[in-house]
């Protein structure tokens, strides 16, 4: 696995964890200050959504970008976009501004996730794909944890809290100056293959597998605590429920990745679904058996994730050049759609039909990527495009 050694893929990996950490404590920091200054939970849903879409607005134009101006320019000038808008944040109290700046915000790091996991898809061949993906999702993942602890750090720093954030971005720029090979593609190579209109009927198994992660991720952060509340669990208790999944998530993507590599990525693919398909049904009959809920939320995190991340992998597998930037913003645009409609479907069904209703949102969004995993077995096999 020489890839994991070489200074490209470290100095790739530093900037993203960077970029993790800033953008996990900004969100959180947003969110607080909106509240302090007497702003209700549907504002700070509307900020949200605000950056979510700046993400969206990106898609249609990243592969484009990417070819005309280069895959570390982009990088660069969305980590500097984005460091700037945030420290913009606290010399203006003006919700339309901070909207606006949200905006520019998720535009940035939509382009840089696209073109970094193209990158790293780049860097990997075939045979360390999925340990090398399972490496860059886990160390963003890792980082990205650490950005609220950094908040309960600086919450009280009302005059500096959003320069500090935006310092952070800045941190990712000595890395990613250190990068010696970047990632090429003429902007008219396989201009025909790269539009994202031409992949998205080729990999609809890695769309919706994403999309079921971003809704189980959010919906872990946001609802499950409830859920697990309104089945007799405390509030101390039911907080911790995240960190389970989300310690499956991290510790397992590894394991997971390697299994890939020797077994076949498809293969593992197709059982990850399969046990969050098992498991999940199982959720509200295991909630009060400790020695059953906790080891079923390690495995449902541990499963959950590596959709996603063999998701990326597919991507690599399937897509070269210009396309794989583009396969890449599909993925990074099914994220931002579902984390963004989700949990608001789910929050209401769970609110008209009960609580339990959050399980089968996640069940049928699991089915629907096996099922699109099934539709994609009887087409013929996918040729490697761009």
């Amino acid at each position: 696995m020489k890839v994991i050694f070489t200074r490209d893929f470290f100095a790739l990996i530093l900037s993203v964890a960077v970029v993790g950490l800033g953008s996990g404590a900004t969100l959180p920091l947003t969110a607080l200050a909106l509240t302090q200054a007497g702003y209700g939970t549907d504002v700070v849903g509307l900020l949200s959504a605000a950056q979510a879409g700046g993400g969206l607005l990106v898609v249609p134009v990243a592969a484009w970008i990417a070819a005309r101006c280069g895959g570390r320019q982009v990088i660069v000038g969305a980590v500097l976009t984005v460091g700037v808008a945030t420290a913009l944040m606290q010399l203006t109290s003006n919700l339309w501004l901070w909207a606006a700046l949200r905006v520019l915000c998720g535009a940035a790091l939509m382009l840089l996730f696209t073109i970094s996991e193209a990158w790293v898809n780049q860097l990997a061949d075939d045979a360390t794909r999925g340990r090398v993906i399972a490496i860059y999702a886990t160390n963003f993942t890792l980082f990205q944890m650490s950005g609220p602890v950094l908040v309960s750090q600086i919450a009280d720093l009302t005059h500096w809290r959003f320069l500090i954030c935006g310092a952070l971005f800045l941190l990712a720029l000595p890395a990613l100056a250190s990068i010696r090979k970047t990632p090429q593609a003429s902007k008219d190579e396989h201009a025909a293959h790269g539009s994202w209109r031409h992949l998205l009927p080729q990999m609809p198994a890695l769309v919706i597998g994403t999309g079921f992660f971003a809704l189980f991720d959010t919906i872990a952060l946001s609802l499950l605590p409830l859920f697990a509340m309104s089945h007799g669990i405390t509030s101390e208790v039911a907080v911790l429920f995240a960190s389970a999944l989300l310690l499956g998530d991290t510790t397992m993507q590894f394991p997971i990745g390697w299994l890939a590599d020797r077994l076949g990525r498809e293969r593992v693919h197709i059982g990850c679904g399969v046990v969050v398909v098992v498991l999940l049904p199982l959720l509200p009959w295991a909630i009060h058996s400790p020695w059953l809920c906790w080891p079923l939320l390690y495995v449902l995190g541990a499963t959950a994730g590596a959709i996603y991340t063999l998701s990326l992998v597919a991507c690599g597998e399937r897509f070269r050049g210009v396309a794989l930037v583009s396969a890449s913003s599909v993925v990074g645009a099914s994220w931002g759609a579902a984390s963004f409609g989700g949990p608001l479907v789910a929050g209401a069904l769970m609110k008209g039909v009960g609580n339990d209703a959050m399980v089968g949102v996640l069940l049928v969004a699991a089915l629907a990527f096996l099922a699109a995993v099934w539709w994609e077995k009887r087409r013929a096999p996918a040729r490697a495009i761009g």
